[in-house]
């Protein structure tokens, strides 16, 4: 990873999807247009392969077969394979049968319905069954779950979804493309002079609002993705519990870690961002962890001290971000 110093024009979009905000960039702002609609139709098919939160998905359909074994289509046969690729990558620290333990704590609904119901509820905690358990078949695309196994790919599939839209977007309109999906970034195609900068930003107000000691920094890639995940932007209340949306696997309830947030950048998106849910839920062990599998990382814990592991530049350009 670099530092940019430099830049050309680029022409961006932003609006949202999958509950969480998107932005799309491109090097040629004559196909801005064309590639967002491109975009907005992946993303639609995305949301109706692996929302836990329709009930006419793909997804909500398999949760529900109590044990029998269901066919499903590629697209959600490749986002089951990235989620247990993650899984067994970070030794169970990311797993995608943390569905019911994220109902369990009362996270069943879009995060933006769950934070305006602060209603009293009966709390209660649901072992992960174990990501094992889940038998894919990718030859002809059969996934089994045991019965009472609920699967939550938020941990992966927007990610996923960042990586798979970049590279079909850049090989279509042979252009650079960056896509951003509430801050898990993806970028293909021939970056714009310097690189892509991209703001890594841990707290959830304007820039020129933020204090000066750890709440963003600007940094630059090539190739490859960024992601950022925390415990603050997505923190709920449920009477006199305080919840965020990491489930650590091995207690069920929200992950105890001393980071507010944890941005990684690694050769993919959905790499970077199961590398940053991973950290949070590892608590003190993740900058070693991290460091032993050679990804760049900046935590911020819950004060505002800034730690990272090498590869992570120590400069700051002052150019504005495309990102």
């Amino acid at each position: 990873m670099t530092v940019s110093t430099t830049s050309r024009p680029t022409a961006a979009t932003d609006w949202r999807a999958l509950g969480t905000s998107v932005r799309l960039v491109t090097t040629d702002p004559a196909l801005l247009d064309s590639c967002n609609l491109l975009l907005a139709r992946h993303l639609a098919e995305v949301d109706a392969a692996c929302s836990r939160f329709r009930q006419d998905s793909e997804l909500s359909a398999l949760n529900a077969a109590e044990g029998r074994p269901v066919k499903v289509s590629p697209l959600l046969a490749e986002a089951l394979t990235v989620a247990l690729r993650a899984a067994r990558a970070t030794d169970g620290a990311v797993d995608p049968t943390v569905g019911s333990a994220m109902e369990a704590l009362g996270y069943d609904r879009d995060f933006t319905l769950v934070q305006e119901d602060d209603r009293p509820v009966r709390l209660s905690v649901k072992r992960v069954p174990g990501w094992s358990l889940v038998e894919l078949d990718r030859a002809t695309n059969t996934v089994t779950l045991p019965p009472g196994v609920s699967l939550d790919l938020g941990a992966t599939a927007k990610a996923w979804a960042a990586d798979k839209a970049a590279r079909t977007l850049a090989r279509t309109a042979d252009c650079g493309i960056l896509v951003s999906l509430g801050g898990d970034t993806a970028v293909a195609g021939e970056p714009p002079a310097g690189g892509w900068r991209i703001r890594v930003q841990d707290e959830t107000a304007p820039v020129d609002e933020l204090p000066e000691h750890g709440s963003y920094a600007t940094v630059g890639i090539r190739s490859g993705g960024l992601a950022t995940s925390g415990t603050t932007a997505r923190r709920w209340r449920r009477g006199d519990h305080h919840l965020h949306h990491i489930v650590d696997p091995r207690t069920g309830q929200s992950a105890a870690t001393p980071w507010r947030t944890v941005s990684v950048a690694a050769s993919t998106c959905a790499d970077a961002n199961a590398a940053t849910t991973a950290a949070l839920v590892k608590g003190e062990t993740a900058p070693r962890w991290l460091s032993r599998l050679g990804l760049p990382a900046r935590l911020v814990t819950h004060e505002g001290t800034v730690v990272t592991t090498p590869g992570w530049p120590s400069a700051t350009p002052k150019a504005e971000p495309t990102a």
